[in-house]
């Protein structure tokens, strides 16, 4: 569900204008987080699911949107690295919180989880309304759309045609190269700990010890592995490493099949690990340059709905096609989703280079000084 509404959602924040809708979209959220508190059936609790789903894909795309027209382009790498730093933080944070609530057991500490995670996104609702609203940027041709597309505000053509990336189809290469480099988030949630579990020696507890490894070092590193992004070519390099070190990573997975000691085989888990985090950065920074760069002005909305629509789909496919793969052949299957990985950042510069020439040649305006062009910061 998620994964069809983020264009139209998109769309809606380019015409209505994207503080607005991500508004309303945080409001939605926190409305079908709610809910759950009340859910008593099946229907119902699909229902909310749906919603939950939609909005948050669609919260996605007004976000990007909004911070395409506040933020310098040079920028816009720099706060997403930090944006996904503190998401990290949150992450962290919210499994700490749902612990407690697993550990008191109880019905109403479940509701209290649910009430506060609802809580929190009127709280996204309120940050939102204290921005600004940017400024509508004027209307560009899309590629292949023809002059009826500049004509009409919104990136829609007349008759019906829908907005104008579904008619994009360079972007749209993009944007499945990117969702198969997305593969690597139910690889470390999913597929990585079934692979511990079920064909290493090493102890349970490794699993957790992963994931905060994980977790930490995106909480650390993420915006300094985005500092060196600041145009397409860097973006273009940053992702193509990025699928050379997913390939080291699963190379070195597929390595603790073998016997070993076991300070042999955590040492290879610690670096197949920190193999795959460093790709996860690079590739994430690589592919938010390119997202922004490649979106016509005045339709970052609809583009980032695209592209973010990788999200949901590597999450819904993704564990069918890890655990048929690594589960189901072994170290084979490692190296078959290694050069899945290294295929698709190879692939990204062909692709990116297609639709940089298909794009329309005027630049995405954004007022200066509401943000700093200058490199962002490393530290915390």
């Amino acid at each position: 569900m998620g994964a069809v509404a983020g264009v139209p959602l998109g769309h809606l924040a380019d015409r209505r204008g994207p503080r607005g809708t991500a508004i309303g979209l945080a409001l939605a959220t926190a409305v079908s987080v709610a809910a759950f508190l009340m859910v008593r059936s099946f229907l119902p609790f699909v229902l909310a699911a749906c919603v939950y789903a939609t909005a948050q894909c669609g919260l996605a795309a007004a976000r990007q949107s909004l911070l395409a027209g506040l933020v310098t382009p040079d920028g816009r790498t720099g706060v997403l690295a930090r944006l996904q730093a503190a998401l990290n933080a949150g992450l962290a944070l919210g499994a700490a919180l749902g612990g407690v609530a697993l550990h008191i057991g109880s019905a109403g500490s479940y509701r209290a989880a649910l009430a506060l995670d609802a809580a929190a996104f009127i709280g996204c609702a309120l940050l939102l309304a204290r921005l600004p609203a940017p400024p509508r940027a004027g209307r560009t041709e899309a590629p292949g759309a023809g002059e009826a597309v500049a004509a009409h505000p919104g990136g829609s053509v007349p008759g019906g045609a829908g907005p104008a990336v579904l008619r994009d189809g360079p972007y749209a290469l993009v944007a499945l190269l990117n969702m198969i480099m997305l593969l690597r988030m139910p690889l470390i949630s999913l597929a990585i700990p079934l692979w511990i579990a079920g064909r290493t020696t090493a102890p349970g507890w490794t699993v957790s010890a992963l994931l905060v490894l994980n977790t930490g070092a995106v909480m650390l590193f993420q915006v300094r592995a985005a500092s060196a992004v600041r145009d397409l070519p860097s973006a273009v390099r940053t992702v193509r490493s990025g699928g050379f070190l997913m390939l080291a990573s699963c190379a070195a997975f597929a390595c603790t099949a073998l016997d070993a000691p076991l300070w042999a085989l955590f040492a290879v888990l610690l670096l197949a690990a920190g193999l795959q985090v460093w790709g996860e950065m690079r590739q994430s920074a690589g592919a938010w340059q390119i997202s922004f760069e490649l979106a016509p002005a005045g339709r970052q909305g609809q583009y980032q709905g695209l592209f973010g629509a990788g999200v949901p789909v590597a999450r819904m496919l993704g564990p069918l096609v890890l655990t048929a793969s690594i589960l189901s052949w072994g170290v084979p299957g490692w190296l078959l989703i290694g050069a899945l990985f290294l295929g698709a950042g190879l692939a990204m510069g062909p692709a990116v280079r297609w639709a940089e020439r298909s794009r329309p040649a005027a630049p995405d305006p954004v007022p200066a000084g509401l943000m700093p062009s200058g490199p962002p910061s490393t530290g915390r």
